[in-house]
């Protein structure tokens, strides 16, 4: 990129949130390449993530969600109720907390309280509301435009997050990682369905371009 005159401030890399690849973003960061780690569903990766320094990260509340109803057989949650959104809350708080600079960006969002209920595709959206960043598509943007002013109030606050992180600042090393990774049911699961997902969404491409050209 730098020899066509793009510098390295221009560029975003987006790594799968594996430990391989968090550590990717390590040294791609420490030479100036800033890294979004996506396919964040718990916060083992997030807290991993911010210890080697990513730029942000992208945790995707509606598929934590769509896990904790497959498990629980919970068809509905209060918006702050909503283990998605819980689990996002507690990844700002501890970036905040411990003084980290990773952005927090989610993405991917559920209706909380069920697809039935008016007003509930924003649901996640609203109940994070503060958070550093947002991947909003828009058609939920158009139901946010939608609202009145006063529908959306600070969900989010660093100072006050901060103060109610009660998470301890441990140092992942690979094996310490690999501990905890076993027993995080969501993230083991999301995970290796989002990167199967990329796969093959990749195959195809691959398919098509060589069918085509």
């Amino acid at each position: 990129y730098e020899s066509m005159g793009v510098s390295k401030d221009r560029i975003l890399i987006k790594l799968a949130g594996t430990w391989e690849g968090i550590q990717a973003a390590k040294i791609l960061e420490a030479e100036g390449i800033q890294c979004n780690i996506t396919l964040v569903f718990s916060f083992l990766q997030a807290a991993a993530a911010a210890q080697a320094g990513a730029y942000l990260i992208s945790p995707f509340p509606g598929r934590i969600l769509d896990w904790h109803k497959k498990q629980s057989g919970t068809e509905a949650y209060a918006p702050d109720a909503d283990p998605g959104v819980l689990s996002v809350k507690r990844m700002y708080a501890y970036f905040r907390k411990y003084g980290y600079d990773t952005i927090c960006m989610p993405a991917s969002w559920r209706p909380s309280r069920g697809a039935d209920v008016e007003g509930s595709d924003v649901d996640e959206i609203l109940a994070l509301a503060g958070v550093d960043e947002m991947t909003i598509p828009p058609p939920l943007l158009e139901s946010l435009s939608g609202l009145e002013s006063s529908a959306v109030t600070r969900k989010c606050s660093a100072e006050s997050d901060a103060a109610a992180c009660v998470d301890p600042n441990f140092t992942f090393t690979e094996e310490s990682y690999a501990t905890y990774w076993e027993t995080d049911g969501c993230g083991k699961d999301k995970l290796k369905e989002g990167i199967d997902a990329f796969t093959t969404e990749t195959e195809n491409l691959i398919k098509i371009l060589i069918d085509k050209f």
